[in-house]
């Protein structure tokens, strides 16, 4: 359901975490943020789109299982090696995921994945997260883009997010480095799909589901957008 060339994008050697301390800091976060939504100990989460997951282990403390769905072979491989030994972590491919029971998970997170989705390939995830959470679950997307976000909103909260954890030099050339990459000439190619608010309600609507607005983005950039979903 993602493009394919964004996939193999991220399949491959990139520089979107301009050093390990970006990296850390950016996982970090994120890992904290669903912490906080898993709605009880017993409760199974889907992180569905979830890149290296390098804090995976603190959601799995907070869950009674964590699964993992990344697209990218290579990085599953990776997560799949990185949690081996913790029993309440399973890494799955998007098929696998889609083979999953009806009303098995509380909690399905799509984090910075949604703009790299066609229309399309959003809509059939939403089902497929509509029949798989219990009537009592949440779907939690993030970092959904509107349409008038420009490149230079994106480039300024990533400065704010690099000197709050120090690592602004290396953001700045990180930059600069981005402009020159594979990622901006795909993002310049294909671009990513962007969503009104009254758009992704609707989109989440068609689906079966409830929608609103979250207070907070997850992540450093609060000029994208969090979105809470629950199964009518």
């Amino acid at each position: 359901m993602i493009e394919d060339d964004w996939l193999t994008f991220w399949d491959s050697p990139h520089f979107i975490y301009v050093n390990a301390r970006h990296k850390d800091a950016h996982y970090r976060l994120i890992a904290t943020q669903i912490a906080a939504l898993v709605p009880r100990a017993d409760a199974r989460v889907l992180d569905y789109g979830c890149g290296e997951a390098q804090y995976a282990n603190m959601v799995a403390d907070a869950a009674g299982e964590l699964l993992l769905c990344e697209g990218a072979p290579s990085v599953r491989a990776e997560l799949q090696k990185k949690f081996a030994a913790n029993p309440k972590i399973r890494v799955l491919a998007p098929h696998e995921v889609a083979g999953l029971p009806e009303r098995c998970l509380d909690l399905v997170v799509l984090h910075s994945v949604l703009q790299y989705l066609t229309a399309a390939g959003a809509g059939a995830l939403f089902a497929l997260f509509h029949r798989a959470l219990k009537p009592d679950g949440l779907l939690v997307v993030g970092d959904v883009i509107e349409p008038q976000t420009a490149a230079v909103t994106d480039a300024t909260a990533l400065l704010h997010f690099a000197r709050a954890n120090g690592f602004l030099l290396a953001a700045i050339w990180g930059l600069v480095r981005t402009l020159l990459s594979d990622y901006w000439r795909l993002r310049s190619h294909l671009g990513l799909t962007r969503y009104t608010h009254d758009a992704i309600i609707e989109k989440l609507s068609g689906a079966g589901f409830v929608a609103q607005s979250a207070p907070a983005n997850l992540g450093h950039n609060q000029k994208r957008r969090t979105y809470y979903a629950r199964p009518r």
